[in-house]
């Protein structure tokens, strides 16, 4: 595959740290379904709806997660082991696109939305997606919304294990104050010395968001680097 590079005009942008004392506010949900949520997709749904607010209308979203509700689907799978029954709720909220549903639900939005799972680098595969569909149609916002925590102790050591936490970014040329710039290099020497380069995609896209600093991550096959450009064009 030949080297990618692409920007996307970015709005605004929120994040919710998997270290946070107090839980998320997702006041915006209705508390018979904000009960039955896990805290990963409460920490999903905050950022979300921070991001989108209540002047954005219609949006479209990509959900990116490299376990999703993987603890869920866990318990689910003891139960069974078990012999004890399955919630219904539990199964229908297990699978990886369930916040898109919730969050769509909730703000009467009927736009399309995607979830992506890519391993260690879902959250760049996830930008490059929210890409692809602002380039094929600029007039409707893409709302990126990546929410990840460690593996059940079960699955015992994952390689390049993600970094608990959520962060949402709105695309959206109309309100954009800057540009995010993503580059997928390939090959040995692919690396820029200029770039500090982070365990997992998540802390290189927080990183850049938050200092406008150029960041990078190194995969197997491919260096992944984000750069922040003032103004957007």
């Amino acid at each position: 595959m030949p080297d990618l590079h692409w920007t996307i005009p970015v709005a605004r942008w929120s994040s919710w740290p998997a270290a946070a004392a107090a839980a998320p506010d997702i006041g915006f949900i209705e508390p018979i379904v904000r009960r039955r949520l896990s805290t990963l997709s409460r920490a999903a749904l905050k950022v979300a709806h921070d991001c989108v607010g209540e002047d954005v209308a219609a949006v479209r979203t990509v959900f990116a997660s490299r376990h999703g509700e993987l603890r869920r689907t866990t318990d689910i799978l003891r139960n069974i082991s078990a012999g004890e029954p399955v919630s219904p709720t539990a199964f229908s909220l297990s699978v990886l696109n369930a916040m898109t549903g919730v969050f769509g639900i909730a703000r009467g939005d009927r736009s399309p939305a995607s979830a992506i799972s890519a391993g260690a680098e879902t959250l760049g595969y996830a930008l490059l997606e929210a890409h692809a569909q602002y380039a094929t149609d600029s007039t409707t916002p893409v709302l990126l919304v990546y929410a990840d925590e460690p593996a059940d102790p079960a699955y015992g050591t994952i390689e390049d294990e993600v970094q608990g936490g959520a962060l949402a970014i709105l695309f959206d040329a109309a309100a954009a104050a800057s540009q995010l710039t993503c580059t997928i290099a390939r090959g040995p020497d692919a690396a820029d010395g200029s770039f500090a380069v982070f365990p997992t995609q998540s802390q290189a896209v927080h990183h850049c968001l938050d200092t406008h600093a150029s960041a990078a991550w190194q995969g197997a096959d491919a260096t992944w680097q984000w750069s922040w450009h003032h103004g957007a064009a």
